[in-house]
This record gives structure tokens, sequence and C-alpha cells, in this order.
């Protein structure tokens, strides 16, 4: 009888963390659209740049680091993408969360052609305030041309994903 009651008890505590497990680290593009509040951070040369700059485009805001293994996986994916979408209004930018030095170098090795800001500590800091609850790295917001995140995406991002996204909003 005693060991039965243990074992119910058990079951109700882990319910109940899976539960709240469950809420904690649902995935942030359930999140409804909401505005993107106005930012400013640094580029590789040290330039300040609002993100008010690519008002009216599509914007695909990427929160990255080169130890990020799925980070470094979509890249190239971006690169393509940027590529292919600019001339309809999509805007790639990247938001690294680390030193100034190993973001240049490795955007330089990698060809990346958007821009990319350097966020450190603030970049945290921004992707908690745009829904990044479970501090995933990578995590990437789609805004549309009005201003609106429509969508919120902790972790990797495929390309067949992206498009998916961006599609719509194209119009």
């Amino acid at each position: 009888m005693r060991q039965t009651a243990l074992i119910i008890i058990a079951a109700l505590i882990a319910l109940g963390l899976g539960i709240t497990a469950r809420h904690l680290f649902s995935p942030a593009e359930n999140i409804g659209p909401s505005t993107l509040p106005g930012f400013n951070l640094p580029d590789l040369s040290g330039r300040q740049h609002n993100i008010s700059e690519w008002q009216g485009k599509v914007l695909v805001i990427n929160f990255w680091a080169t130890w990020c293994p799925p980070c470094l996986k979509e890249i190239p994916d971006f690169i393509a993408l940027q590529q292919q979408y600019a001339a309809q209004g999509v805007q790639f930018i990247g938001i690294a969360l680390e030193d100034k030095e190993l973001v240049a170098k490795f955007a330089a090795a990698s060809n990346i052609n958007y821009p990319v800001l350097l966020g450190g500590d603030n970049g945290i800091t921004l992707a908690q305030q745009l829904g990044n609850n479970v501090g995933a790295v990578p995590y990437t917001l789609i805004v549309d041309r009005q201003g609106q995140i429509v969508h919120r995406h902790p972790g990797e991002f495929s390309k067949e994903q992206i498009v998916a996204v961006i599609t719509p909003l194209l119009n």
C-alpha cells in the first residue's frame, strides 16, 4: 500500500514537471504577432545601425554565434536566400552573440552578404525581449513589411521552412 502511494506521488510529480517543462520550453513561434521594437547595434566596423534602416522590408533576423554548430549550418542557406530574395525586399540580418574578432573572421571567410551586427550580452537580452524564452541559439525572427514579428524560431531553421514563411509576405 505504501509503495503504491509512493508510485502515485512520483507519477503526479513527473506529470507536473512535464506540464511545466512543456510550458517553459514551448516553441516561441506560437506567440502571436507583435511589433518589432526599435534597437541599435554596431556592425563589424563599429558603425551603429538602427533596425528602422530596413523598415518596409521582410526581415529575417538571426541571433547566432561562431561556437554554435546549427548556427554555422544555417548561414550558407541564409547567404543563398539573401541573394535570391533581395530584389523582392527580403533582408537578412545576423546578430552575433560574441566578440567582434571571431565574428569578423568567420564573416569574411564565409562571404556573408547581409549585415552582421554585434549583439554580445545586449544581443542575448534583446533575443529574450523578442520571445527567446528558452535561450536558444540560433534564434530567428521573421518580420513583415509592416514591422510585425510574424514568426519566431528557436533552433536551426531550414531553407525550406524560411521560404514557407516568407513567401506569403512578399506580396
